[in-house]
C-alpha cells in the first residue's frame, strides 16, 4: 500500500476538500434526528411559525446534506477517475520496460491482469474511502456521541456490541488478504489460457480440438470458482455476523427504551430519535464492513501492482572501467560466452566468434538447440552468465540502451502486426520518411503485393495481420526491419513462409541493397544461410560447426547431413 500512498500524494489537496464537503453532508444528516426530538419534545404545541422554522431546518439540513454528498461524489469519482488512469499509465510503461528475465518471471497473462483486475481493485476502494472513508466514522461516532449525550444508558448498549464487530471484521480481513491473492493467480491461469487459445483459434478448429480446449479453460475456470467461493464465503461471513450484532443492538435498545419510558427515566421522543440514530449508526458500520471487504481485495492486488513497478532493472548500463573496451576490428565479437535460464543446464555454453562489419552470418541448428537464445543475447534481452559480447569493439553492456537498440533492425520468431495501415507497421512511430518505407519494402519484396492492396501503403491490416497471408506478414516484417536503415539486421526464422523462389530473391535483394549492413539470419533452410561469410551449426547449445557452405558439408557431418535431406548437396539459389 505504500506505494499507492505515493500516487495519491499529488491528489491530497482535492481529497482534503472532498472530505471536508463530506464532513459537512454527514454533520448535516447526524443534526436531523436530533432536531426531531427537539420538535417532538419542544416544538409540538407551540405556534405554527415555531413548527415551520424547526421544520425549515430540517429541510434546510437535508439539503446541505443532499448537495455536499453530490459534490463530494463527483470529487471522489475524478480524483479515483485520476489516480487510476496515472496508475495504470506507470504500470504498462514499466511492464513494456522490464527484462525478459522478469517478463518470464511474472508471466505476460500476471501482467495483463494486473493492469487491468488489480487496477481496478485499488480505483474502486480509492474511490469508496473518499465516499465512505469519512461518512461512516462520522455517523459512528458521532451518533454515539450524541446518543451518550440523550441518554447514556441507552448509548452503553450499543458500545458493547462495537468491540466483538471489530475483533470480527479484523480477523476475518487477516485471512480474507491471502484468499485473494490465491483468486488473483486463478485469474492469471485462466488469462494464459484465453490468450492461448484466442491466438491459436485456427489451429484448435483446424485439429478439431475445441472440445479439448473448452475443457482446459473449464479446469482453470473451476479453480477460480472454487477459489472465489473461498473468499466470498470467508469474506461474505462479515455481513451476517455484522447483521446478527445489530439486531441484538435494535432488540435490546427497544427493549430497554420502553423498560425506561415506563419507569419515566427516558422519554418518548428520546427514544425515537435514539432509534434512527441507531439506524444511521448500524449504516456505518455496514460501511466499515464494505471498507475492510474492499481494503482486502485491494491490499492483495496493490501488493501485485507494486511488485511490478517495484522491480529494480535488471539490464542495466555499467561503466566501461568495469567491461573495457576490446580493440578488435570485428564488428560483433562472441567471447567465451554461456548462459542457462533456469541456472542450472547451460542453454549455450562456450559460444566463439567474429563478424566483420558488413558480412553476413547465418545460424543453422535443431529446434531447441539455442540459435535463438544466442540472438536474444545479441539484442542483449539476457546477459550471458559468463564471457563477452562486443560491438564495434564495446562491451554491449556499457552501451546507452537507446543507442545501442538503435542500431539493430529486427525480425523475431514470433512478430507481430497490429490493426494500422501497411505503411504504418513498418513505419512503426519512427518518423521514416515515406521514400526510405516504399525502399525497404522493395528490398523485402512486399511491393509486389502491396501494390494490389486495395490503398496500396494505405490498406489497413486485421490485428495480427489475419487478413494477409504467412508470406506477406513475413516481407512486411522484413520491410519494418529494413526501413531505419540498420548497422545489423536480424531475421531470425523470418522466411520460413516463404517459397524458395521468394527466398532467394529476398537474399539476394538484401546482398545488394545492404553491402555496409551485417547481416545475421537464422533458418531452418540451408538455402538460406548458405550464401553467408561465416555459418555456424549449433547442437544442444555448443557450436559444432563454424565456416563456410563448402568447407561445412566437407568438415560438418550434421550440415552436411541437413544439406542433403534439404537440396541432395546440390547449389540451389
Amino acid at each position: 500500500m505504500k506505494t499507492l500512498f505515493s500516487y495519491l500524494k499529488a491528489y491530497y489537496a482535492r481529497m482534503a476538500a472532498g472530505f471536508t464537503i463530506k464532513t459537512a453532508a454527514t454533520v448535516s444528516e447526524l443534526m436531523l434526528p436530533l432536531v426531531l426530538s427537539h420538535i417532538l419534545k419542544n416544538v409540538l404545541g407551540n405556534s405554527v411559525s415555531d413548527i415551520l422554522l424547526w421544520g425549515g431546518m430540517m429541510v434546510l439540513f437535508s439539503v446541505i446534506a443532499l448537495v455536499c454528498n453530490i459534490t463530494a461524489n463527483r470529487m471522489a469519482a475524478k480524483v479515483s477517475r485520476d489516480f487510476a488512469e496515472r496508475l495504470r499509465r506507470d504500470l504498462f510503461i514499466k511492464t513494456l520496460r522490464l527484462s525478459a528475465k522478469q517478463t518470464d518471471s511474472f508471466t505476460v497473462p500476471s501482467l495483463e491482469s494486473r493492469i487491468t483486475t488489480d487496477t481496478y481493485n485499488v480505483h474502486s476502494f480509492i474511490n469508496m474511502i473518499q465516499r465512505m472513508g469519512v461518512r461512516a466514522p462520522i455517523l459512528l461516532f458521532g451518533g454515539i456521541a450524541v446518543t451518550l449525550f440523550m441518554d447514556a444508558k441507552l448509548a452503553l448498549v450499543m458500545i458493547a456490541l462495537l468491540p466483538p464487530i471489530f475483533a470480527t471484521v479484523y480477523f476475518i480481513r487477516l485471512k480474507g488478504i491471502p484468499l485473494y491473492q490465491k483468486v488473483q493467480r486463478s485469474v492469471d491461469s485462466m488469462i494464459s489460457v484465453v490468450r492461448e487459445d484466442t491466438r491459436g483459434i485456427r489451429v484448435i478448429k483446424a485439429l478439431s480440438k475445441v472440445d479439448h480446449e473448452h475443457r482446459r479453460y473449464d479446469n482453470a475456470n473451476r479453480g477460480l470458482v472454487k477459489d472465489e467461493l473461498r473468499a466470498g464465503v470467508v469474506m461474505g461471513s462479515v455481513n451476517p455476523v455484522m447483521t446478527f450484532f445489530m439486531n441484538i443492538g435494535s432488540v435490546a435498545v427497544i427493549a430497554l427504551g420502553a423498560y425506561f419510558v415506563s419507569k419515566g427515566t427516558s422519554a418518548p421522543e428520546n427514544v425515537i430519535a435514539f432509534m434512527q440514530y441507531f439506524t444511521l449508526i448500524s449504516m456505518a458500520l455496514m460501511s466499515v464492513t464494505r471498507i475492510f471487504v474492499m481494503y482486502t481485495k485491494c491490499s492483495a492486488s496493490a501488493t501485485r501492482i507494486a511488485q511490478v513497478l517495484e522491480s529494480e532493472e535488471d539490464i542495466k548500463v555499467f561503466s566501461e572501467n568495469e567491461y573495457p573496451s576490446k580493440t578488435d576490428a570485428a564488428h560483433i565479437v562472441f567471447e567465451n560466452v554461456s548462459f542457462s535460464y533456469n541456472g542450472i543446464k547451460n542453454n549455450l555454453e562456450n559460444i566463439n566468434f567474429s563478424l566483420q562489419k558488413g558480412s553476413s552470418l547465418g545460424i543453422i541448428g535443431a529446434t531447441g538447440s539455442g540459435k535463438t537464445t544466442l540472438i536474444k543475447l545479441l539484442l542483449r534481452f539476457y546477459d550471458p552468465d559468463c564471457g563477452n559480447i562486443y560491438i564495434n569493439g564495446k562491451n554491449i553492456r556499457t552501451m546507452p540502451k537507446d543507442n545501442f537498440y538503435s542500431m539493430f533492425g529486427t525480425v523475431l520468431q514470433h512478430d507481430f502486426l497490429y490493426a494500422d495501415t501497411v505503411g504504418e507497421n513498418i513505419e512503426f512511430a519512427r518518423d521514416i520518411p515515406r521514400k526510405d518505407v516504399e525502399q525497404a519494402a522493395h528490398t523485402a519484396k512486399a511491393m509486389e503485393f502491396i501494390s494490389a492492396l486495395n490503398g496500396k501503403f494505405d490498406y489497413v491490416l486485421a490485428q495480427h495481420g489475419a487478413n494477409i497471408s504467412g508470406g506477406q506478414k513475413q516481407r512486411l516484417l522484413i520491410s519494418r526491419a529494413l526501413a531505419a536503415k540498420p548497422q545489423i539486421l536480424i531475421l531470425d526464422d523470418s522466411s520460413s513462409a516463404l517459397d524458395y523462389k521468394t527466398d532467394a530473391a529476398l537474399r539476394k535483394a538484401l546482398s545488394e541493397d545492404l553491402c555496409d549492413t551485417t547481416l545475421v539470419t537464422v533458418a531452418q533452410r540451408v538455402s538460406s544461410v548458405k550464401n553467408c561469410d561465416l555459418i555456424l551449426v549449433i547442437d544442444e547449445g555448443r557450436i559444432i560447426g563454424a565456416g563456410k557452405h563448402e568447407d561445412l558439408l566437407n568438415t560438418c557431418p550434421e550440415y552436411s547431413e541437413i544439406s542433403e535431406s534439404q537440396m541432395g548437396g546440390a547449389f540451389v539459389d
